[in-house]
Formats: C-alpha cells, structure tokens, sequence
C-alpha cells in the first residue's frame, strides 16, 4: 500500500489515478480513496481526503475516526 507522499507540500496531481474527484470549490477539495493509498499520519488506508489552502474551515461530525496533516501550504484531511 503506498503512502501518500506530504514532504514540503502535497501534489494530487501525482495520485490522480487512484484518487476520485468528489467536490471542488476554490481553495479547498474533496477525493475518494480508490486506490487504497496508506494515510501520512497513522498508515492505514484511508476513505476520504479533504485539501484545503483556506485559513480557516469549518468541519461537521465526519463520523469516523480521521488524521491531521499540514503541510507548508496546505491542510489535509483523511477520514477513515
């Protein structure tokens, strides 16, 4: 299971083919794990990324356990 690479920051475009676009709105991006890439923080699989360049978001109940990742310029999301 590979692991998604967020040393300095984060490329979706280089996990494109296992990552399925659900929702993109300026600054932030939501995806589906198809291809079942191992999360940065804990390194198990994870079911959604959430990408955000915002300063600020705001987040509802996910309803899973989920990791924290910040990169230089970017915060991610993954629910498990």
């Amino acid at each position: 299971m590979d692991q998604l690479d967020v040393s300095g920051s984060f490329d979706v475009h280089e996990y494109r083919h296992g990552l399925k676009l659900l929702k993109d709105d300026r600054g932030t991006m939501t995806l589906s794990n198809r291809e079942g890439f191992a999360c940065p923080a804990c390194g198990n699989e994870f079911e959604t990324l959430f990408i955000s360049e915002k300063r600020t978001n705001t987040f509802g109940n996910p309803g899973s356990p989920f990791c924290l990742v910040r990169t230089d310029d970017q915060l991610l999301v993954l629910t498990h």
